[in-house]
């Protein structure tokens, strides 16, 4: 890290940022050609939920390349004058799959509305309450390896 002033190695704080977080940017790649997401996520224990449609570049991706590189950021606003923003972001590497257990997906979704949701019983009936709901989406499991923290505050 070039400013290592700015760096940050406690994986507890980085978790944090994980469990606070809303929104994660994922790069992919396959055949040397790139691709960036920006997904709503739920967090837990050092890997990540997200839902998806049952088709799309992202599963193809996925399916040749399960090697992703991720970031989340807590933005805390630009300092006019100081010509400096302040913000705090997880920089990590790991490796997403398609969850075909039922009841791993199952799972990944209660993660996935607790992590996002003020009111994740609403959500539930609305959107899972009929016996094909899960069928017709699928859960993503990012297992997380490595990570890296930074932070900038003034």
């Amino acid at each position: 890290m070039q400013k290592s002033d700015r760096e940050v190695t406690d994986t507890e704080w980085m978790a944090d940022l994980l469990k606070n977080g809303k929104f994660v940017t994922l790069s992919m790649c396959l055949d040397n050609e790139p691709y960036i997401v920006t997904l709503s996520y739920g967090y837990e224990a050092g890997r990540m939920y997200i839902h998806s449609a049952k088709e799309g570049l992202k599963l193809d991706i996925i399916k040749g390349n399960p090697r992703v590189c991720g970031t989340v950021v807590e933005d805390m606003g630009y300092v006019h004058g100081d010509c400096s923003h302040r913000y705090r972001s997880v920089v990590f590497w790991g490796s997403m799959e398609v969850i075909e257990d039922i009841k791993e997906k199952v799972h990944g979704l209660e993660v996935l509305l607790e992590h996002l949701e003020q009111d994740p019983a609403a959500i539930r009936n609305r959107f899972l309450g009929s016996k094909g709901s899960y069928d017709r989406i699928n859960v993503l499991k990012l297992e997380i390896g490595t990570m890296k923290g930074k932070e900038s505050l003034g």
